[in-house]
C-alpha cells in the first residue's frame, strides 16, 4: 500500500519549516512501514534547517523516533506487524570494514549520509529524508535494519529518545571515554545530548561532574541529571574548573556543542594526560587550533564519539531494560510535549537555549 502523510518540511537552507502532505512509497523487499508515535527534535534536525549541514532538499527532518510496525516487505525478519521499534539512524550494514571489525557506527554504507530521497511532494518532486528517516512525518518507509524493538510496556517518548539522545550521551560515557569510579567529569552544552552524559557519569561513578552552559536556565536540568555542580559558561571556565578539581582540571571533559570555541575550552580545562571527547557535531569549516606544543606537552587525548560509539541493535534494547527497571532515569529530558505544526517553535526554544527535549506526539 502506500501512504498519504502530513510531515515537516524543509524546502531549501534557511527557509522554515512547514507542514506538508506526501506520497510515501510502497515498500520492497526487506522494507518496513512504521506509524511514528513519538520523536525528538534533536539539534541535527536545527543543522539541517540553519545551513549547518547541506542535505538535498525538499527535506523531511526528523530521526530521533518511536513507533508501531504497520507493514513488512518481503524477507523481513526483525520486525513484524504491530511491534514497537525505536528508529536507528545509523544502521549498520553488517558487512563492510568496519562494521566487521568492531565498529558498526563506522560504517561505510550509511555514514556521512546526511539525508536520503524517498517518496514524494503532490506534485511529484522527490523528497528526502533526514539521516534515512525523516521521521516528523506520521509515516515512515525505512529498511529493516532502521528498525529495533523495544518492550511495549516503554512510554513512546522515551523509547524515541534511545534512538539517539540517550544512546549518543550514554555511549560516549561508557563506550569511547570510559569514565571509571571517582574520575572528575566535565560536560559543555547541556541539550538531551549533555544531560544523558551527565546523567551517564554519575551512573559510572564519577565523583565531580560540573555541568555548564550558557542559560542559567539549564540549571535545575543539571541537578535532575545528577551534576554536582552547575557553571554558566565563561571565559574563566578553566579556571573555575581547575579549583573545583584540586587545581588539576577535569579527567575527562565531554563537548556537547560542536563549535571550535567550545572544543577548545574542553581541552583548556581538562588536566594533563586527560581525555576530551567532542560529541556534538559542528560545520566543516569551523577550525579548531591548538598548538602543537600544548598537544606535545599537555599529553591530552582528543577524540570524538559518533553515535556513542555503540552498537544500537545490542545496546538500544539494554537502555530500554534499564529504563523500565528504574536504573535509568530520562524523564527529565522531555521538558516539552508538542505536535508536528509546533516543530518550529521548538526548533526556536533549542536556538534560544530553553529546554531539553521537545517531543513530538502522535
Amino acid at each position: 500500500m502506500t501512504a498519504r502523510v502530513n510531515a515537516v518540511v524543509v524546502r531549501a537552507a534557511g527557509e522554515a519549516p512547514e507542514i506538508a502532505e506526501l506520497q510515501l512509497p510502497e515498500i520492497g523487499p526487506g522494507q518496513v512501514r512504521v506509524r511514528i508515535r513519538a520523536a525528538g527534535v534533536c539539534h541535527s534536525d536545527l543543522s539541517m534547517v540553519n545551513g549547518t549541514l547541506r542535505p538535498p532538499y525538499p527535506l523531511v527532518l526528523g530521526h530521533e523516533a518511536a513507533g508501531e510496525v504497520l507493514e513488512v516487505g518481503q524477507g523481513v525478519t526483525t520486525a513484524a506487524v504491530g511491534d514497537h521499534v525505536a528508529l536507528n539512524w545509523q544502521p549498520a550494514c553488517r558487512m563492510c570494514w568496519f562494521c566487521t571489525h568492531g565498529q558498526p557506527w563506522l560504517c561505510a554504507t550509511t555514514s556521512g549520509i546526511a539525508a536520503l530521497e524517498n517518496g514524494s511532494t503532490l506534485d511529484g518532486v522527490p523528497a528526502h529524508v533526514t539521516l534515512g528517516l525523516g521521521a516528523f512525518a506520521e509515516q515512515v518507509v525505512v529498511p529493516q535494519n532502521a528498525v529495533i524493538g523495544v518492550p511495549r510496556e516503554l512510554d513512546w517518548a522515551p523509547a524515541a529518545l534511545l534512538g539517539c539522545a540517550v544512546l549518543t550521551g550514554t555511549g560516549a560515557v561508557r563506550n569511547a571515554a570510559r569514565v571509571a569510579a571517582g574520575e572528575s567529569v566535565l560536560v559543555i552544552g547541556l541539550g538531551g545530548v549533555g544531560l544523558s552524559v551527565v546523567a551517564a557519569a554519575r551512573a559510572a561513578g564519577a565523583g565531580t561532574v560540573l555541568a555548564v552552559d550558557v542559560s542559567e536556565s539549564k540549571k535545575a536540568l543539571a541537578e535532575a541529571a545528577g551534576a554536582t555542580e552547575f557553571l554558566v559558561a565563561s571565559e574563566a571556565l578553566s579556571k573555575e574548573v581547575r579549583t573545583r578539581t584540586e587545581g588539576r582540571g577535569a579527567d575527562h571533559a565531554f563537548e556537547c556543542v560542536g563549535r571550535s570555541a567550545t572544543i577548545r575550552a574542553a581541552w583548556r580545562a581538562t588536566r594533563r594526560g586527560g581525555q576530551v571527547t567532542v560529541v556534538g557535531m559542528g560545520r566543516h569549516d569551523d577550525m579548531v587550533e591548538l598548538s602543537a606544543l600544548d598537544i606535545f606537552s599537555s599529553a591530552r587525548t582528543l577524540r570524538s564519539s559518533v553515535y556513542g560509539n555503540a552498537d544500537p541493535d545490542a545496546e538500544i534494547p539494554a537502555l530500554a531494560a534499564d529504563v523500565l527497571a528504574g536504573t535509568l532515569s530520562i524523564d527529565h529530558l522531555v521538558t516539552d510535549r508538542i505536535g508536528l505544526a509546533d516543530v518550529p517553535a521548538a526548533f526556536d526554544r533549542m536556538s534560544r537555549g530553553e529546554g531539553a527535549r521537545s517531543v513530538v506526539l502522535l
